[in-house]
């Protein structure tokens, strides 16, 4: 990374979002005009299908002075895209902000009031949602079994409306992190985090680009990346189920013994034996989860392709 050369770096991931672009565009850079700091906006399109890059170019061409574009040639998620940014950015301080325009562009300012205060590491956290009632307390749930699991304390890890002092991008940059959270890596690193509150909108066109299962995958590898809890937890359940599974052998051989009673004897047996199966299955593919982290490390493939960076000449 390169030294600070203007004060607010705004970071967005783009994918398929041709229909909330414009608005964003039209709310987002007068927000920042009128902060009265230099500053710079860096989208990645994460290999959309859509128009969105053809967008991107338009306003690049329209505000060469403060619009960078980093095209990536498929889709590699949102971290990488936040990654790739975060490996160019030229701010002081860094936000990163979704392009849907749940999280209005108009809340940054809560934000750097925050960080003007000292605060490394600031987190926003949605008030009155406006997701549906499965998604919202299916976060609380998440956010619930997170808060137990990990050290990691958020109000809403779902927020991606945040900002950081760039000592803490810096740190994220030097992990060479491949599938772990950003946000809580980023209060892993924090010395003096904080948290406002901050407006949520219902999504402005389209449809989320994330799906049940991306959302559960996103959440086993935040938990699975800051703690062996899944792993302990697992140990013990194991341990119980042995310490039944040795109850119930004991109990059956004394029936079938002293009380000539071998009635199910074999179903229950054949249930026992299933289950135990089931555990271990379980439990081969947490260790393998965990295993898989440290074969995409030291493998040290390539974590995404850039096609194009658009950016003002000698910037």
């Amino acid at each position: 990374m390169s030294a600070p050369t203007v004060q607010l770096s705004i970071v967005i991931p783009v994918y398929n979002e041709e229909l909330n672009l414009p608005t964003l565009f039209a709310r987002l850079y007068p927000v920042l005009d009128a902060l009265g700091r230099s500053y710079e906006i860096i989208f990645t399109n994460d290999g959309s299908h859509d128009r969105s890059m053809a967008l991107l170019a338009a306003q690049h061409a329209a505000r060469p002075d403060v619009t960078r574009v980093i095209d990536f040639n498929s889709n590699y998620g949102q971290h990488m895209a936040i990654m790739a940014a975060f490996e160019r950015v030229r701010g002081d301080i860094i936000v990163t902000l979704d392009a849907d325009l749940q999280n209005p562009p108009e809340e940054i300012p809560k934000l750097l009031e925050k960080i003007d205060a000292g605060h490394d590491y600031v987190g926003g956290f949605r008030l009155n949602r406006q997701d549906s009632f499965f998604r919202t307390y299916a976060s609380k749930l998440i956010n619930f079994a997170r808060e137990k699991m990990t050290s990691i304390e958020m109000t809403d890890q779902g927020c991606m409306l945040r900002a950081y002092r760039r000592p803490i991008i810096e740190a994220i940059v030097r992990s060479g992190a491949i599938n772990t959270f950003i946000p809580a890596l980023a209060y892993s690193f924090s010395g003096n985090p904080a948290e406002v509150g901050v407006k949520h909108e219902e999504r402005h066109a389209g449809v989320s680009n994330y799906s049940l299962y991306m959302l559960i995958r996103l959440n086993f590898d935040l938990i699975t990346g800051f703690s062996l809890a899944p792993l302990q937890i697992f140990t013990m359940f194991a341990m119980l189920c042995a310490a039944g599974s040795f109850a119930l052998v004991l109990i059956l051989a004394y029936l079938r013994l002293f009380r000539h009673d071998d009635t199910n004897g074999v179903f229950t047996l054949f249930g026992i034996l299933f289950f135990l199966i089931s555990v271990t299955m379980v439990g081969i593919g947490l260790i393998g989860e965990y295993i898989g982290r440290t074969y995409q490390v030291v493998r040290a493939r390539q974590r995404y392709h850039v096609r194009e960076v658009l950016e003002a000449k000698g910037s």
